[in-house]
């Protein structure tokens, strides 16, 4: 404890110290802007040369400093934007307004999740992914988890993302990819799971898919990657946008899935979105609306979102900045889980459903400040309610309350400090999991610094505390190990860091290496679940222990430019392993003459350690090939899944491989999706391809109808093609043609689980 003491004192001493640095010369005042659009530029770092001070401008593009009299240069660097310098004379009162021009000789993709500020994703040390909200607006997206799943290198198995193999199927419980909505963790606090469909895709700016542990930044659940959904403020100009859908399935390949008798099953929904600034007031306003009739039979979804986003920037004290952002949603539907037989696949298990309503939202006050002199300090806060009903006694109500304090410092020797706490409380009441609380504590620190304009370095480490009921972290420290004084200190808390290093070959060539682990604490529904779902017992496990990992990765970014297109080739070879890996695993866990089939059911253990290597390939681009625009996503992803405790004669009833490899994974994975526009025509093709999944749970092949026949029949992987057709009418309107699933091919993302057949949707959308 001692040692912790220590290592919270020197961070906070450095904080007091950084934050007493001062300047007291005349004051010169400007502003910072787009060129081409006349945009105020927020976060752009001004330099003095002479005086070797600096400072950053606010959210309307302000800035002031303090400059030593006599005439001197100011140089202006901004993330995507080339390099200004001006001459100035602090004796001269007039204002400095500086015109900044985007740098047109890369594909300029500005990120935040790496680092918490924005940079350059040439400049991150760890393999990046980035979908721009036209890709969501163009496949007529009306889940985020189908965008998703389009990612390079990630895959969605049931609404569980999966980045390069780190995760299977844990049947709705626990996530090792932390979800983030506007730098702050979106994943619910009894089952710690994402909720695709309440993301308001109406109002986003960009998502961000950082592949790899990343807990030293984000914190538990990030053990595999984050995916950070940015949301959207207003530009000086009002905006408002709309999107409507209608749709229908097409019928089955094979005749026997159809289920319904006349006219085919359809869906339909509305997106809208409006952002203004009103003064210095921004506001969004977004809502969502959607209908589905179901692919699967009683199989049904109606949704209903609005969500709003406010921010007040103060006049009075220049670079302070509040707000509230909400969002709320309603669903009612009806669950499918496992099919009747492979016959009947559209058909749940003895043809009954789990009808449910549910309702979430969440409530998220913040004040920013930017300081005059660079010192950033942002407290963000957030309470999230699920409430989840059903008609078969299986209700949760879970309240997760969410807030961090960080503090940014950017050195005018191009050092970068990042620090913050964090804390969280959970409040679950639950027919599951009874009543249960849960609570975290995390301290952090990161530097990043540039040398030599070619070498980008970042170190950063962090320390959790968990606590579940009466559960909470101990990490052991040997001292004299392997002697007769070996002795045990058993810390409060366990600590993660991250180590990366980028470096510039040349103008278009960066090198990369990273290192990064992660820690995560069971959630609540992972320990205390007991339930069935389909005939399949689930069982609690009050001894399930916390796992760890780390990852690490080798990797090359290449920008290429042909003509007026360009585009980033990225090449990575990564390496994870776990310890004490978390998963659903089969067995005999209840009591043979009083529990359903004999005591035999699914719980959540540790399994040992794990260790997956492979290589991710991915390629975006945009630009202009000859009189047509073009865009670009698309990767390939080759992954080695196994377990290191492996014994093929003790795992004759668990798996179902004849060789060692984890369950729920695929080995080869690969995405496409390109775009072109000519004129007012767009056409666009997605592509998803997956592996044969060569490891399930025996049980299911065993003792589920059909399921074995369909995995020999299906044994070639899984092969999905998209397109869609668009026409620009005028400037504000645009109408689409999407067909999603072309070729009719049947598939699954886990046992018993076939998706949706082809689909046809129309898409109206206008803008103005």
């Amino acid at each position: 404890m001692k040692s912790y003491a220590y290592v919270i004192l020197f961070l906070f001493a450095n904080l007091i110290l950084v934050s007493g640095i001062s300047a007291q010369q005349t004051l010169v005042n400007g502003f910072v802007k787009d060129s081409a659009t006349g945009e105020p530029l927020t976060g752009v770092v001004i330099y003095a040369m002479k005086d070797s001070t600096g400072t950053v401008t606010d959210f309307n593009g302000a800035f002031s400093i303090n400059l030593k009299k006599g005439a001197q240069n100011l140089r202006f660097d901004y993330t995507g934007y080339r390099r200004a310098i001006v001459a100035v004379n602090p004796e001269n009162a007039a204002p400095v307004n500086v015109l900044m021009s985007p740098d047109s000789k890369q594909l300029n993709l500005v990120v935040v999740s790496s680092g918490r500020y924005e940079q350059k994703i040439s400049e991150v040390p760890v393999s990046m992914e980035v979908i721009k909200p036209q890709l969501i607006q163009n496949k007529n997206i009306s889940n985020m988890e189908a965008i998703i799943d389009q990612t390079p290198g990630v895959n969605v198995t049931d609404d569980q993302a999966n980045i390069r193999g780190g995760s299977g199927y844990s049947y709705g419980a626990g996530s090792r990819v932390l979800m983030v909505v506007d730098d702050m963790p979106m994943v619910s606090g009894d089952a710690g799971d994402v909720k695709w469909n309440y993301l308001p895709i109406e109002n986003v700016s960009q998502v961000e898919v950082m592949k790899g542990a990343s807990s030293a930044l984000f914190g538990s659940s990030a053990l595999n990657g984050v995916i950070h959904f940015r949301t959207a403020y207003p530009t000086s100009k009002p905006q408002t946008n709309i999107t409507m859908y209608s749709g229908f399935y097409d019928e089955p390949k094979r005749p026997e899935l159809k289920w319904w008798p006349n006219a085919n099953p359809g869906f339909s929904g509305i997106n809208f979105g409006h952002s203004r600034q009103i003064g210095n007031f921004d506001l969004v306003v977004g809502g969502h609306l959607y209908k589905d009739d179901g692919y699967r039979y009683l199989e049904t979804e109606d949704r209903a979102r609005f969500n709003i986003n406010t921010r007040y920037r103060f006049k009075k004290v220049n670079g302070l900045s509040a707000g509230i952002n909400a969002n709320g949603m309603r669903t009612t539907g009806g669950l499918f889980i496992l099919w009747y037989n492979d016959t009947l696949a559209y058909i749940p298990a003895d043809s009954t459903i789990q009808n449910f309503e549910n309702f979430r939202y969440n409530i998220d006050p913040f004040i920013v400040y930017h300081g005059e002199k660079g010192h950033n300090h942002a407290l963000r806060t957030r309470l999230f309610v699920t409430d989840n009903n059903n008609d078969t006694q299986q209700g949760s109500l879970a309240k997760y309350y969410y807030g961090e304090y960080q503090y940014q410092f950017r050195f005018q020797n191009r050092l970068s400090l990042t620090a913050g706490v964090v804390a969280t409380y959970t409040d679950v009441q639950s027919d599951l999991y009874q009543d249960r609380t849960s609570r975290n504590m995390s301290g952090y620190i990161q530097f990043d610094r540039k040398f030599w304009d070619r070498l980008f370095v970042t170190f950063g480490t962090r320390f959790e505390y968990f606590q579940m009921d009466t559960a909470s972290t101990e990490y052991n420290i040997y001292t004299n190990k392997g002697t007769e004084s070996q002795d045990t200190i058993t810390l409060p808390f366990r600590p993660v860091m991250r180590i990366g290093a980028t470096y510039q070959i040349t103008e278009a060539t960066f090198f990369r290496a990273s290192y990064g682990q992660g820690y995560r604490f069971p959630c609540i529904a992972e320990k205390f679940i007991r339930t069935s779902a389909a005939g399949l017992e689930i069982y609690p496990n009050e001894q399930l222990q916390p796992e760890y990992g780390q990852s690490a990765e080798i990797g090359i970014k290449q920008g290429i430019v042909l003509g007026r297109f360009k585009s980033y080739l990225d090449v990575a070879v990564f390496w994870m392993e776990y310890v004490d890996m978390m998963e659903f695993t089969f067995g005999q866990y209840g009591r043979p003459l009083i529990d359903p089939l004999f005591g035999l059911g699914f719980k959540s253990i540790n399994v040992g350690r794990t260790r997956t290597r492979g290589v991710d390939i991915s390629v975006v681009g945009q630009g202009q090939i000859g009189k047509c625009d073009f865009t670009l996503l698309a990767g390939y992803t080759y992954m080695d899944p196994q377990s290191l405790v492996y014994n093929d004669s003790l795992d004759t009833l668990k798996n179902t491989a004849k060789y060692n490899i984890l369950k729920y994974r695929y080995k080869h994975i690969a995405k496409f999706d390109g775009e072109i526009t000519y004129k007012k025509f767009s056409f666009g093709l997605s592509m998803r391809y997956n592996s044969f999944m060569e490891n399930i749970d025996k049980f299911f092949e065993l003792a589920l109808p059909g399921i074995k026949t369909y995995r020999e029949r299906f044994n070639q992987g899984d092969l999905v093609f998209d397109t869609r057709i668009m026409y620009q009418i005028n400037k504000e309107v645009r109408v689409s043609m999407i067909t999603n699933n072309v070729f009719n091919r049947e598939y699954t993302s886990r046992p018993a689980d076939v998706k949706a057949p082809r689909n046809f949707a129309v898409q109206l959308m206008v803008k103005f």
